[in-house]
């Protein structure tokens, strides 16, 4: 798998299960008959975001990489 999918699916998954868990517990304190929606309410942006923060994170160390690789 190529290295900046990898960062963005690494930091997608950390941040959805961060999300999923605090919109379970989110729903779970407001109206626990809708907790199973704050959970996809919060978990999926969060992962949206987490995605494309791992693809930011990554993008520096692949340019870096790139470059040193590079015969002059």
């Amino acid at each position: 798998m190529p290295f900046l999918t990898r960062c963005a699916i690494v930091g997608g998954g950390i941040a959805g299960v961060i999300g999923g868990v605090v919109g379970l517990i989110v729903g779970l304190s407001v109206h626990p008959a809708t907790a199973w929606f704050a959970i996809i309410e919060v978990g999926v942006p969060a992962a949206l975001l987490g995605g494309l923060l791992g693809l930011l994170v990554g993008l520096p160390v692949w340019l870096r990489r790139r470059l040193a690789r590079r015969p002059d």
